[in-house]
């Protein structure tokens, strides 16, 4: 190896450009030649290097010599591949394709019985061809002739005496005996004979010889010596005939090669194995018909994991590939070819594989399409981030549209695998947008799976549209007729429960999950009720953190006795949390209640305000909507200015204000969050403009009858006055109504709450003392 390094070297150095480098030394017995890996250094290719030494093996330059020739015109499937050939008057090169000596394999045991067959039938068919299309001998035929290719098949070398038997001066005439240890190889009749015995004999006579020690080594490991020729051990069963009769010691009697393959392609022959009828069926893929691609297809699923990956990769790969892209192959040939590509590296996925599934995702085939996006998660570690975002993202986009539901299925399903290699641009934009529109889809598998895929990637949603999309999507699908796209939902809401805070869960999700709780369904039932429990847990949880009150405390000046109330908080009876909580609210109030003028019930105390702040007012009647949301100030017009109505419109009155109540009940529950509704009543309600927050406006200067304003707060002391001063109303029934009157019942009857008008006042001082004689018919409000 120094030798030869050093004269490539100097070949190099007096200015030859020798296109190769040489690289690690190959281990090959048996042999004249030296074997080295190397590259071309034009593009870098791997190749190896047959380096014959001049010097010191000049009695064997002429097998070096027909070596050369011989490989330069020899071709076919089972040869060496030559790529180049060197002659020096120091050495020979012969350049051939990347190769490993087969002994490497025997030595170590490591072929399976189908590999071993396989790689047999290709030599027996090779041998074949030169004895019979070429008719000539190779001469020298055993495992340190064989070599393995880089796809794994088997190829024939060692050409230093192969001879064509219509030349009378061959090469193996003469130094067939200068192989180096062709005594343990050679045949028994020309070891008797000398090689001119060949003339006298069957052409394939010593061929068919070297076959026969070829497969024993093959199943074995090592040849030693004539006495294991035609031994059976570890020889398959269904071979032992046809191999005695290549090993026989009558030349005349012996099978040849070509009918040694013969009988194993036979219905049940030793060579009827998948993998032989894969490689025999593979360079006529593009040619068949549906049915026999079909037939192909099956016969590549059912083969073992112990065939050679290298073939599949070098040899079946590419004819798939071919297939169908262009040769129509279909998804069961692309289910094929990921398979296969599953095993490859991801350099060797991104050389071979990459560029075709680009483009096969743009194929408008729906079952192609289907075939890729169901194969995504197979293949999806070998795609690198930028090709899945940036070209086949886009082409697979089409499918969340498509008129096929499985279709539109499949990509849903497909963006799990995927949604890793997507950017947070496509993730939290179109994507969103287009699992929008699957969630309505008319099928409900499609909506049931396109919940499972948010819960899925609720991980990969942006922050600021994760919980709004997640609270619309899952809730919308508690709604759903379909009992599993409601199972999803509750299942989606459990595992994606970390997302949401607190606040959402009591306030949004804990609502929607409650209905489910009924459902008709007892399998709904159970998990909302699991559900629940998650959600119920962290809420309390977060509760127990929270502080007793935000409310501070208020000091009383007078503290006022526990035995004084009404109810306290020790009372356990059903109301006495209720009792309690008015008492506390009346007891904790500064002062003493102040009568009101007729004796009628005490007014709520308000707080203390500004002199300059104009007191607010209170509605007449004090609904159960107006404690739950406060109401706008009455109209300053009692109830008792109203004339009375018949009896029918009483009845009809209190019809109608029963309605109001119950509507009132339904807006304080469940209407709560209706901003809306209430926007759109303050502008309808033609005194809206009047509710708003009281400020003190300046006396009007016109009319005269005007000269004081109190800023839209009630002045009931100057009513009560005014009222002194008229006549008794007349009985109920026979008081004119007035139009003030009738827009007074119509805004009772229509708004929610009673809007008050300023009351016009004489700018005298008024006395306020009630005038008890009369019946002036205010209390009769409160009845």
């Amino acid at each position: 190896m120094d030798f030869l390094k050093s004269a490539v070297a100097s070949a190099i150095a007096k200015g030859s450009s020798f296109p190769y480098s040489l690289g690690d030394r190959v281990d090959i017995s048996d042999s004249i030649w030296t074997l080295h890996n190397a590259t071309k250094r034009e593009d870098g290719s791997p190749c190896s290097i047959f380096t014959f030494d001049v010097a010191s093996n000049k009695s064997r330059l002429p097998l070096a010599k027909n070596a050369v020739r011989k490989s330069r015109t020899l071709r076919h499937p089972g040869v060496i591949k030559v790529l180049d050939t060197i002659e020096t008057d120091a050495n020979i090169y012969i350049v051939t394709e990347r190769v490993v000596p087969l002994s490497w394999h025997v030595k170590r045991r490591s072929l399976s019985e189908e590999t071993s067959k396989w790689g047999l039938y290709t030599v027996a068919s090779t041998l074949k061809f030169i004895n019979g299309d070429a008719s000539s001998v190779h001469g020298i035929v055993r495992a340190s002739s064989v070599f393995t290719s880089e796809s794994g098949e088997w190829k024939l070398g060692g050409f230093d005496v192969l001879s064509s038997m219509s030349d009378e001066n061959a090469v193996i005439y003469t130094y067939g005996s200068l192989v180096p240890d062709a005594a343990r190889f050679t045949p028994p009749e020309v070891v008797k004979g000398g090689w001119d015995t060949i003339k006298r004999n069957p052409l394939t006579a010593i061929d068919s010889y070297g076959l026969g020690i070829l497969v024993y080594e093959v199943f074995n490991g090592n040849f030693t010596g004539a006495d294991q020729v035609g031994k059976t051990t570890n020889i398959p069963h269904n071979m032992h005939q046809s191999y005695k009769r290549l090993c026989t010691a009558n030349p005349k009697l012996r099978l040849s090669p070509a009918h040694f393959v013969d009988q194993g392609k036979k219905n049940g022959g030793f060579f009827e194995t998948p993998l032989i009828r894969l490689t025999d069926d593979i360079e006529s893929l593009g040619l068949k018909n549906d049915a026999e691609r079909d037939e192909f297809v099956n016969e590549l699923d059912g083969l073992s994991e112990d065939f050679p990956e290298e073939f599949f990769k070098m040899k079946v790969l590419p004819e798939l590939l071919k297939s169908v892209e262009f040769g129509g192959g279909g998804p069961k040939v692309l289910g094929a070819i990921l398979k296969i590509g599953s095993k490859l590296s991801q350099e060797e996925f991104n050389l071979r594989l990459t560029p075709v599934v680009v483009r096969l995702f743009g194929n408008p085939d729906r079952a192609l399409r289907v075939c890729l996006l169901d194969n995504l998660p197979v293949m999806i570690d070998n795609l690198p981030q930028k090709i899945v975002n940036d070209k086949i993202y886009p082409q697979m986009i089409s499918g969340f549209t498509d008129a096929a539901p499985v279709v539109r299925e499949q990509t849903v399903k497909a963006i799990l695998p995927i949604i890793n290699k997507l950017s947070d641009r496509v993730i939290n934009g179109e994507l969103l947008k287009f699992l929008a529109r699957t969630a309505n889809d008319e099928q409900p598998g499609i909506r049931t799976n396109t919940t499972i895929c948010l819960g899925r990637i609720a991980k990969n949603l942006g922050q600021g549209s994760r919980t709004k999309v997640l609270i619309a999507a899952f809730t919308r699908s508690l709604r759903d007729p379909f009992v599993h796209a409601r199972n999803a939902g509750l299942l989606a809401l459990g595992a994606t429960l970390e997302f949401f805070s607190e606040e959402d869960c009591a306030s949004k999700v804990l609502p929607a999950i409650c209905p489910s709780l009924l459902d008709k369904e007892k399998m709904i039932r159970d998990q909302a009720n699991k559900t629940l429990d998650l959600y119920l847990q962290r809420v309390r949880k977060f509760g127990s953190t929270m502080a007793d009150t935000v409310t501070p405390a208020s000091a009383s000046a007078d503290p006022v006795k526990d035995a004084a109330r009404i109810g306290t908080s020790n009372d356990k009876s059903w109301a006495g949390w209720a009792i309690s909580s008015f008492t506390n609210k009346i007891t904790a109030a500064n002062g003493e209640i102040q009568p009101t003028a007729n004796g009628a019930k005490p007014a709520e105390v308000e707080p203390v305000r500004p002199a300059s702040v104009p007191q607010p007012v209170r509605s007449v009647s004090a609904t159960q909507k107006d404690i739950l949301r406060p109401a706008a100030p009455s109209l300053n017009r009692s109830f008792s200015e109203r004339p009375p109505a018949a009896p029918k419109e009483e009845e009809e009155e209190e019809e109608e204000e029963e309605e109001d109540e119950i509507e009132d009940v339904y807006d304080a529950w469940g209407g709560m969050d209706d901003d809306d509704d209430d926007t759109q009543d303050k502008e309808e309600d033609p005194f809206s403009a009047a509710v708003t927050s009281p400020t003190v406006s300046a006396p009007a200067p016109k009319p005269a009858a005007v000269p004081y304003d109190d800023g839209g707060e009630p002045d009931f002391a100057g009513w009560l006055t005014a009222q002194s001063k008229v006549k008794k109303p007349l009985p109920k029934g026979l008081n004119k109504s007035s139009p003030a009157a009738a827009v007074s019942r119509t805004s009772s009857r229509n708004s929610t709450t009673v809007k008050p008008r300023t009351v016009i006042a004489p700018a005298k001082k008024i006395d306020t003392r009630p005038k008890e004689e009369e019946d002036d018919g205010w209390g009769d409000a409160w009845d």
